[in-house]
């Protein structure tokens, strides 16, 4: 295999950020690939993997063109907790 075909991950979250980011990426030409451990592990019968353990693998090859998509959509969906409250 390729250096720059390794599957490389990105981004690991819940179902829906994840989706999330799989479409902006597709939206710049970058195809993604996505492993879900519990849902893998539901349908075979057997429970595994996190619910929130999400993730999101590219090719090595797009990750120079990935990692301004990826760091943009971890900035904009970061949550803060307020404690002073």
């Amino acid at each position: 295999m390729n250096e720059r075909d390794k599957l490389v991950k990105v981004y690991t979250g819940t179902e829906v950020t994840v989706l999330l980011l799989q479409e902006l990426l597709e939206e710049t030409g970058i195809s993604s690939t996505i492993q879900n451990n519990h849902k893998s592990g539901v349908e075979v019968g057997f429970i595994g993997g996190v619910l929130s353990a999400i993730d999101l693998f590219i090719q090595m090859s797009d990750f120079e063109a990935a990692e301004p998509v990826v760091r943009d959509f971890i900035a904009q969906n970061q949550t803060s907790i307020n404690l002073d409250s």
